[in-house]
């Protein structure tokens, strides 16, 4: 039954940020570059130097930010822009033509921020011409200026450029970093680089020295070696070149040295180069495919119905599921990879499509297991996904079937026989009971459609992962499928209880891979930074539960195995420090009321000190931070005096009034331990405001008075209303005048005054009136008058009434 191509649409755009600018930047330039992440959330789009603003544009799918960058004329748009695949979180590098090279990131905070800028040519005197990201490298054609050793002449001027590379590194809080430069090939042609998820093709360009347009080189930097290629010439020879061992080449010198290379032959004449998973796709002006093996061999996959036209026609290539994809301008034709046989042909309704890059999982649709590694197509229209139709009628297998095809597939892979295990020989065989007893329990129970329903993402699950695991037993140490697996294990053990032997292995990897097995752990509790820089989580109770729950009393896990919450307090002290306090107080919120009774009685910022160190070789800062995050009395007590011996006033006057109402003894605490230090010395003088703001307002005058009374340093020498110089000054009444009125900021009450200072916060804002005044007469008498002369103090008498009465 003949097989039918399908177009689907995923996504009309409108569930993207900025998904205005993103259709009108599709629609409108046809040579826009678009590059997708891996996990399939970004799409990226740059426009070549001198475009239109804006030349770069970011959109995310989902909840995000979008970036987008323009520079003003004088100011050259950047020359290829990469993600950085391995990352928990998203990462991008810009490179200029000039050198330039920035490392964009996200952090905390939402939003996209610039992490590093460096130059690739520090020295000056360079261009470059073409850049790729590959396996966590770096990798750029450069055009040298000609030197002082170089004879000038026609070939001096055409191997004047070199192919130079540098590492990419993790480091903590800027995710990556750019690291050390390599040179691979001297006094080369400038060449065209294009990467796959293996390897890096170097091709001839159109600007290549005719002697040499012919060749074209495939390097695998985990194997360490370069394969020279002539496809024309049915060519191919392989050399050793890994940087890490200081291997390079003068190219001119590499092809002397390979016997019929330099045979003159024609140019090759490329309309369009591709990377897929079997080599490199090469699409000349007849409309002929060819494909270069990752091994050096060259053969004709096909020829299409419609040849490109010129340069300017635009093409596009891809392969999924054994089928080469080719958009021609509106066209999209289907052909077979192994016959070269056209197999479909359609009429797209614009000609601005592009092909995603393979390596976008993300992008997929989750829900279908015929579309899985499914090709995407973008354009201003939406993102769709080609591939083929589960023809109508097609009978599937019995579950019993399926159960023993499956099992014999995976004894098989597991098994030291050299003879073929058949599913057969598992239903009558009784060594082998898991399969039986499985099909026993399925039989006339499920149907077999409602038994792919159940199981098909644990299928697909286990059917990645195994192919995974082959393929990096065979040998291939990429960097990114040891990621995918440890993401594939650590997302299954997280389905499990995480005791014993499970648990022993969550250690193991978060020790071997400790950014893949943190970034699958992002994933399974489903953590995202809010605005406010804390975290929040979207994972089941259940999740949270296991991650948890720590040791059983008396039961400590042997050989340094630590239970998961501790597991990954470290991973977050190695990789993202300041993720720390943010993690240990959403897991406070996520803790349950009856899940301490199941494990440690310890409090969860007391374990994750435990992982800090012993007290006193703790980092300081992360130490405060998990106190004052804890919500414990004692530990925000102990952090609080910490930071008053550190004489950190505003912190510590922070961390009080950070309090809400509902610890109001607390707070209190806070607000006599910073009243001692105002009593004391005068540096908190400066804070006297938030020092007001942290007084309880139940405190009366008269109990201030005698705390500040009880602090009061002892006077030391004669009372003097001046210090010394350089003496610290004491504690004056308009300082403690403040603190007094903020007592009495509630309200003079109606009744009498409950404290004998109390009447010196009040004031009427005018004085007494002033009594009456008489004249006073001059007392006429002796020098020293008499006892007579003296009246009792309080009777009110004058001079004018002692003088009636004499």
């Amino acid at each position: 039954m003949k097989r039918a191509g399908t177009l689907r649409l995923l996504s009309d755009l409108s569930n993207f940020t900025g998904a205005a600018r993103l259709r009108e930047l599709l629609a409108g330039d046809p040579d826009v570059l678009v590059r997708c992440s891996p996990d399939g959330r970004h799409l990226l789009l740059l426009r070549s130097p001198g475009s239109p603003a804006p030349q770069l544009l970011v959109s995310v799918r989902g909840p995000g930010l979008t970036l987008e960058r323009a520079w003003p004329e004088g100011h050259p748009s950047p020359l290829d822009a990469f993600f950085v695949p391995w990352l928990a979180r998203p990462a991008l590098i810009l490179v200029w033509e000039s050198g330039l090279a920035e490392v964009w990131g996200t952090g905390m905070e939402p939003g996209w921020k610039l992490l590093q800028s460096t130059e690739l040519c520090p020295d000056g005197g360079a261009r470059l011409l073409t850049v790729a990201a590959t396996r966590g490298r770096l990798v750029w054609c450069e055009e040298r200026q000609l030197g002082v050793e170089d004879q000038p002449g026609q070939l001096s001027v055409v191997f004047s450029h070199r192919v130079c590379i540098k590492t990419l590194e993790t480091s903590g809080e800027a995710g990556t970093k750019l690291g050390r430069t390599h040179v691979l090939l001297h006094h080369c042609p400038p060449f065209g680089l294009i990467a796959s998820r293996k390897d890096l093709f170097l091709v001839p360009t159109t600007t290549t020295w005719p002697g040499v347009a012919h060749v074209l080189l495939i390097w695998n930097p985990s194997k360490g070696k370069v394969i020279v290629v002539a496809p024309s010439l049915g060519l191919s020879h392989s050399k050793s070149l890994n940087p890490r061992q200081g291997d390079t080449w003068d190219f001119r010198t590499l092809l002397r040295g390979l016997p019929g290379f330099l045979t003159p032959r024609e140019p090759l004449a490329v309309h369009t180069w591709a990377p897929s998973s079997h080599g490199l796709l090469l699409l000349d002006f007849k409309g002929k495919v060819s494909l270069v093996q990752c091994h050096g061999g060259t053969r004709t996959v096909g020829t299409l119905q419609e040849a490109p036209v010129g340069l300017k026609g635009s093409a596009a290539l891809g392969t999924f599921h054994g089928t080469l994809a080719c958009v021609l301008g509106s066209t999209l034709e289907l052909l077979d990879m192994s016959s070269g046989q056209l197999l479909e042909r359609k009429v797209l309704s614009t000609d601005k499509v592009h092909l995603l890059e393979p390596s976008a999982p993300g992008m997929k649709n989750e829900e279908d297991v015929e579309m899985q590694g499914a090709l995407c197509l973008l354009s201003a229209l939406g993102l769709f996904c080609v591939g083929w139709e589960v023809p109508q009628g097609l009978e599937l297998p019995s579950d019993k079937d399926m159960v023993f095809e499956e099992a014999c597939g995976y004894y098989q892979r597991r098994s030291l026989r050299g003879t073929q295990l058949t599913p057969e020989e598992l239903r009558h065989n009784s060594m082998f009971r898991a399969p039986q007893a499985l099909a026993s329990i399925l039989q006339g129970h499920l149907p077999p459609s409602a038994l792919l329903t159940t199981l098909r993402a644990e299928l697909r699950d286990y059917r990645s992962l195994e192919q995974l695991k082959a393929q990096l037993v065979a040998g291939d140490e990429e960097e990114a499928g040891w990621t995918e697996l440890a993401e594939h294990e650590v997302a299954r053990l997280l389905r499990t209880q995480l005791t014993g032997d499970h648990l022993a292995q969550f250690n193991t990897i978060f020790q071997a891979l400790p950014t893949a097995a943190w970034s699958a752990t992002l994933q399974a509790l489903q953590l995202q930074p809010d605005r406010t820089g804390r975290l929040r989580s979207q994972a089941p109770p259940d999740v949270w539960k296991k991650i948890l729950r720590g040791p059983t009393a008396g039961k400590e896990h042997p050989n340094g195995i630590l239970p998961p919450f501790e597991l990954l307090c470290q991973c977050l002290c190695q990789l993202e420090p300041q993720w720390l306090p943010p993690f240990v107080e959403l897991a406070q919120q996520q803790s349950g009321p009856g899940w301490a009774a199941e494990g440690s009685s310890l409090p969860l910022y007391r374990r994750a000190l435990a992982v800090l160190g012993e007290e006193g070789k703790r980092p300081e800062a992360l130490e405060l931070e998990l106190l004052l995050g804890s919500g414990r009395p004692k530990a925000v007590l102990q952090a609080v005096r910490q930071l008053i011996e550190k004489e950190q006033w505003e912190r510590a006057l922070q961390a009080g009034l950070a309090l809400d109402s509902t610890s109001p003894l607390l707070r209190s605490e806070i607000f006599k331990l910073l009243l001692a230090e105002f009593a004391r010395h005068r540096r908190l003088d400066a804070h006297l405001p938030l020092l007001c703001r942290l007084c309880p307002p139940e405190v009366a005058p008269d109990e201030l008075l005698l705390l500040l009374r009880t602090h009061l340093p002892d006077d030391v020498g004669t009372a003097n209303p001046f210090p010394e110089p350089g003496a610290e000054p004491p504690l004056t009444v308009g300082l403690v005048r403040a603190l007094l009125e903020q007592t009495g900021a509630q309200g003079r009450p109606s009744g009498p005054a409950q404290s004998k200072y109390e009447d010196i916060l009040w004031d009427s804002g005018t004085p007494p009136p002033t009594p009456p005044r008489e004249p006073i007469a001059t007392l006429q008498a002796s020098d020293h008058p008499g006892p007579e002369a003296w009246v009792p103090s309080g009777q009110g008498l004058c001079a004018n009434d002692m003088g009636g009465h004499l």
